[in-house]
């Protein structure tokens, strides 16, 4: 078989990438060099046609970028930074339009393009661009055999997540191979992994994560780019259907970051933590049920201690935790949170509030409160110490979340003295309501009266007599009536401050105490 020596050119373009200087040679393109002889040498993956500002946000690396020059500065400085942002991006060459909009060219330009060994070509007017673009694309079809081949490897780690267990990532070590690059999975808003059990990123790469803000990024290669202070980079792509993670890739040697193949990796990803939160899903709603059955204190103690040992949670540790927040809707990934830190947990949503059984350390409560809104309040048991205290605990932990209103931290441990309230537990405060409000709730038993009701509205309106009738719907007389009732019954002035400051810590403790009584008694097996 004998080739024709232009067919042969043709052969040996299709074995390796196309160069620029193999772009010059196919004379029915009609290019000419401007600048940058140095640079015939690199090689061109594609093309990319684009006359936006900023051009080099746009490509990926390896490009001819094709432009007739619309967005140019036409200054020299203007010009010099426009080659040295392709050639930081990582395009190959770049190819302009003859007799279009481009701005004269200056002598900055040139002199950067020689420098940096960035080659700058002229396209004759009219030769239409596709004409270039099918020339490329036609001389790299082995590149793009080879792209095909590691896209089918890259889906092919899928099989991986079947069986896997969801602390760690099953795909991203094959995908890091394939793709040549170090590959994190990360949660966005800590910069650490997303899974507990993967490694924990360098001090300085989470610091640097932590810190990025995609709108201050600059775009390269289809992803933000993170400049480390060492020299390396990151490039940080966003993760499909999963807000709060982002993929961190590092390249592990020199090249371009293939845009295309990591949005395929991306995708895998994507169904990899889709399928981890279903099976955290499900885990947490099987907790919530043996949760439920623990605040009600019903179910086997056997039972329930074989399963608490299957989830890692060992009760003589643990703690009842209650979050009642105005935006419950930051608590809906709770549970997920838990499981990234490694925290074994029971948790459900019951009454407005969140409910969660976890053994008691400094970083529950560091991750709790970093979890909630400054809103929220947080209040936490004694130790529960038995399967059979945990309505007792859930009791205290209620306590807690109502006295921790009154803390600056808006936490609260069950047997600290309130600063509020100036009681530390369930006993004070039913001493303090006994003494100071105790015969006017036998009053009320006995008569069926709206003491209480009346005093707690004379408070709640500054102890002003008309608002006070006005919110109780009844006449002004009628709140006179019931005022002087209380001071008699109860022997407290209600003009003196130390009595009034001493009805309304009672009536404070009381609403708490009735909080708690909502909690049943326990009802276990043996």
């Amino acid at each position: 078989m004998h080739l024709h020596k232009s067919n042969w050119n043709l052969y040996s373009i299709t074995l390796m990438a196309i160069t620029v200087a193999d772009l010059l040679e196919m004379s029915h393109l009609r290019l000419r060099l401007h600048s940058g002889a140095n640079g015939v040498d690199c090689k061109l993956t594609w093309t990319h046609t684009s006359d936006l500002p900023e051009p080099w946000q746009w490509i990926t690396g390896g490009e001819l970028l094709l432009t007739n020059g619309m967005s140019f500065p036409a200054d020299g400085p203007g010009q010099q930074e426009l080659v040295e942002r392709l050639v930081k991006a990582g395009a190959s060459a770049l190819a302009i339009g003859e007799q279009m909009y481009c701005p004269s060219l200056t002598a900055q330009f040139a002199e950067t393009s020689d420098r940096l060994g960035f080659s700058v070509l002229l396209v004759e007017y009219p030769m239409p661009f596709v004409s270039i673009a099918k020339a490329v694309a036609a001389a790299n079809l082995l590149e793009q055999s080879d792209q095909l081949i590691k896209t089918e490897k890259i889906y092919r780690t899928v099989h991986r997540m079947v069986n896997a267990q969801t602390e760690s990532s099953a795909v991203t070590p094959d995908l890091a191979k394939i793709l040549g690059c170090t590959i994190n999975v990360c949660h966005r808003e800590s910069a650490q992994p997303w899974y507990p059990s993967d490694p924990r990123l360098e001090t300085k790469v989470a610091e640097e994560l932590s810190k990025s803000n995609s709108r201050s990024l600059d775009v390269l290669a289809g992803a933000f780019a993170v400049p480390l202070s060492d020299g390396r980079a990151l490039r940080l792509i966003d993760v499909p259907t999963q807000p709060s993670a982002v993929l961190a890739v590092e390249m592990n040697q020199p090249g371009v970051l293939d845009a295309i193949l990591m949005q395929h990796a991306v995708t895998v990803i994507a169904l990899e933590m889709a399928q981890s939160l279903v099976r955290i899903e499900n885990e947490r709603r099987f907790g919530a049920d043996l949760l439920i059955q623990l605040m009600e204190g019903r179910g086997d103690v056997r039972s329930i201690r074989r399963q608490l040992m299957s989830r890692g949670i060992n009760i003589t540790r643990a703690v009842v935790v209650t979050i009642t927040s105005p935006d419950m809707a930051k608590l809906r990934d709770l549970h997920i949170t838990l499981w990234r830190n490694r925290i074994r947990n029971l948790v459900t949503l019951r009454r407005g509030s969140i409910y969660l059984l976890c053994v008691d350390d400094e970083s529950v409560q560091e991750v709790v409160r970093s979890s909630v809104s400054n809103e929220a309040l947080v209040g936490i048991s004694a130790t529960v110490g038995s399967i059979e205290r945990v309505p007792e605990a859930l009791r205290e932990a209620t306590w807690a979340v109502k006295a921790a209103a009154g803390n600056d931290k808006r936490t609260f441990h069950y047997g600290d003295r309130s600063p509020l309230f100036g009681i530390a537990n369930l006993e004070d405060a039913k001493a303090l309501v006994t003494r100071t409000l105790g015969a006017l709730i036998t009053h009320e038993q006995n008569h069926e009266s709206e003491l209480l009701q009346t005093l707690e509205a004379f408070f709640d309106n500054q102890r002003s007599w008309q608002k006070t009738a006005d919110s109780l719907h009844v006449h002004r007389q009628t709140v006179l009536y019931r005022i002087r009732k209380i001071e008699e019954i109860s022997g407290y002035n209600l003009s003196a401050t130390r009595d009034i400051a001493e009805l309304w810590l009672a009536l404070q403790a009381r609403s708490l105490i009735d909080l708690t009584d909502t909690v049943p008694q326990p009802r276990l097996g043996s």
